[in-house]
């Protein structure tokens, strides 16, 4: 082989491996999908919207939003996990999506670790504890002194909800026995309390914020360990409760084995956009504190909710078909 012969070859390579390396660095090259694992019009579709369109100005390319909903999310977590490895197809995933539905579900679809590769956790979201108003209590210590004395019950948006097992672990930390009476949404089961019905919810504060703020409801907790901008009178359960502490998240996941170039971009993309002062400004619409952590951080936050509803699950006997 002559040596011009061999140069030619070598350019050859390192060209190819140059076109390689410009194509890697090109992502995205085309739109990506947003799946989010719920029906329109709920607070996870709100806020995939929001954070779409501000990604899609940082990506410098479109993110279609697919709302694939049914079985608690775990249909649309299904599919994004099944999904070619590429980044082109992401999900908006929750605590129900990768906490409570593999530990309540009999049939695991999907393994919320193995499955998936974290790309950011975007948002923090407090669920609230609130009574009708004609429910003789003003704080979360009087609703606890009640419950032992009488028999109580809280409504929720359903069997094996984060609503659920928020009152659950409420229950099993307060030492106290109230019923829990599963709705199919929050709005039925806020009906029922505001006609006293059920004289108690969990409800996540986005949700019931506009029946606090009129007075129809009295929110004597929030569940976050901190008070909600939105409601900085209320205090926290944790006050009472040390160490309680539930609430809806949101985040960013790509199936496993997406190169790690386009995790780090997508990963820079939910950064941008939730440093966006309108994303910002919006998000605190939901009472919803930012977080747009790194993968390495969302993929403990996973395993830590994993491990922390482990034993609430189990001990309040919740299972779904």
């Amino acid at each position: 082989m002559t040596m011009t012969l061999t140069r030619r070859i070598l350019l050859g390579a390192a060209f190819s491996l140059g076109l390689a390396g410009a194509a890697a660095a090109a992502f995205p090259d085309r739109a990506v999908t947003l799946v989010i694992p719920f029906a329109a019009g709920g607070s996870t579709d709100v806020v995939g919207r929001i954070v779409a369109e501000r990604m899609a100005q940082a990506l410098g390319q479109q993110v279609v939003v697919q709302n694939v909903g049914g079985a608690g999310g775990s249909l649309g977590a299904q599919q994004v996990a099944q999904a070619e490895p590429d980044g082109y197809t992401i999900l908006m995933g929750t605590v129900a999506t990768h906490a409570l539905n593999p530990l309540i579900l009999k049939q695991k679809p999907y393994d919320p670790v193995a499955d998936f590769a974290p790309v950011s956790l975007l948002v923090l979201v407090p669920n609230v504890l609130a009574v009708n108003p004609e429910l003789p209590v003003t704080t979360v210590q009087e609703l606890i002194d009640l419950a032992k004395k009488e028999p109580l019950a809280y409504a929720s948006s359903g069997n094996g909800t984060p609503l659920h097992l928020s009152g659950e672990l409420f229950k099993s930390m307060a030492g106290v026995d109230i019923t829990h009476i599963p709705y199919k949404g929050s709005g039925p089961a806020l009906t029922d309390v505001l006609g006293n019905q059920v004289p108690i919810i969990f409800d996540n504060l986005p949700s019931a914020s506009g029946h606090i703020a009129s007075g129809k409801l009295r929110a004597l907790g929030v569940t976050t360990t901190e008070r909600a901008p939105s409601f900085p009178d209320v205090p926290a359960i944790a006050d009472t409760l040390p160490g309680y502490e539930t609430y809806s998240w949101n985040a960013l996941f790509a199936p496993a084995a997406t190169p790690p170039e386009a995790i780090e971009a997508l990963a820079a993309a939910a950064r941008a956009a939730m440093a966006d002062p309108a994303v910002a400004a919006r998000m605190a619409e939901f009472s919803a504190t930012i977080v747009a952590s790194t993968p390495e951080e969302l993929g403990a936050h996973v395993k830590a909710e994993m491990e922390k509803w482990a034993p609430v699950v189990t001990k309040a006997n919740v299972s779904l078909d």
